[in-house]
């Protein structure tokens, strides 16, 4: 296992120094799974924007969202009985909905609020609990019903810019045989490994972070918190790794509350920051294997700017599929941990 760094500078001539030179440190990292890499650089130039979230309240901005309670019954989508035969389960204000849009065979859409607009600080516990059971149970219900759908997500768009198509806070689960390139990326890789050194991969992560102390945040029951080497998210990256869990039928109780008790933690962090959106998937490789354990990823998002509402996302990681990041790992770790 490499956590490979390659540094170097930029030299110019600065207009807002007089043009002396300047010199400018950028990184390149390579994952130490996948060998993908990320560019580390416009440090402390993208500051989190503030959202004017009653903005989002006002009629002529919500327009119709079938989410809300005046809406849901007749405007939300029922499933088959065999799927549930009450149509749509509930569990608290969670309500299950299949996707008018579908990613796979089985695929839905988690309604988590009654609310339309939904802070951070209101993503309490139960809110967060009663929707990650009732997703849970779908994923496991799904697996029962087509075991031919190997891999299982929970992927969530919370605020713009995240590429949520509603601001109703909302999450999909879906089953699938093609979970898309990044999970594909880490399944291979995590094999290979395996087959390389007989170890797990993701327990040796936990182990190495562990020890070396720079990026492990911290350790929540069965979760491991920490930052990864190389972050997708231009703000930095939050991932939990589940060492006991390789399947959705091994995830329960007791770790649907430590993902709760740990997600909490990183929106109280957010809250400080002024961090308003995120992007976040939780993965469950196939039941056979014993390298590919459930790990969650959060990604920090917002805009460059409120004057033309630029994303945070530009050639590079669409076109070029490169993660650019403004926070190196070790520094965005030591801000996190203060909040477990």
């Amino acid at each position: 296992m490499e956590f490979k760094i390659i540094g170097a500078e930029s030299t110019f001539l600065h207009p807002g120094k007089g043009f002396m030179p300047e010199k400018v440190w950028f990184e390149v990292r390579k994952d130490p799974l996948t060998g993908r890499t990320g560019h580390y650089s416009h440090f402390g130039a993208i500051k989190p924007q503030k959202l004017d979230l009653e903005h989002y309240k006002k009629p002529e901005i919500k327009g119709f969202c079938p989410f809300c309670l005046d809406k849901r019954d007749v405007a939300t989508p029922k499933f088959t009985a065999d799927v549930y035969p009450e149509g749509r389960p509930a569990k608290g204000e969670a309500t299950l909905i299949p996707n008018l849009f579908p990613y796979d065979v089985y695929s839905a859409v988690m309604i988590m609020a009654d609310d339309h607009v939904v802070p951070l600080e209101h993503l309490n516990n139960k809110r967060l609990h009663d929707a990650f059971t009732l997703g849970i149970d779908f994923l496991k219900r799904v697996k029962t019903l087509d075991p031919s759908l190997p891999y299982h997500l929970m992927t969530w768009n919370y605020m713009p810019p995240s590429g949520g198509g509603l601001v109703h806070p909302h999450q999909q689960y879906f089953a699938t045989q093609c979970p898309g390139n990044q999970f594909i990326d880490e399944l291979t890789a995590s094999a290979q490994f395996y087959q390389m050194h007989g170890v797990d991969y993701w327990s040796l992560l936990v182990e190495r972070e562990r020890d070396s102390g720079q990026r492990y945040v911290a350790n929540i029951g069965a979760s491991h918190w920490l930052i990864p080497f190389v972050c997708l998210g231009i703000l930095g990256d939050v991932m939990c790794i589940f060492p006991d869990v390789y399947s959705i039928e091994e995830f329960g109780e007791r770790h649907i509350n430590d993902l709760v008790v740990g997600l909490r933690k990183v929106f109280e962090y957010y809250q400080a920051e002024g961090i308003m959106s995120l992007n976040a998937s939780l993965l469950f490789g196939a039941e056979s294997q014993r390298y590919f354990p459930c790990h969650l990823r959060v990604s920090a998002r917002t805009f460059l700017n409120m004057r033309d509402f630029a994303p945070d996302l530009n050639f590079f990681q669409a076109i070029l599929g490169e993660p650019v990041s403004v926070t190196m790992p070790e520094d965005l770790c030591k801000d996190v941990r203060r909040f477990f």
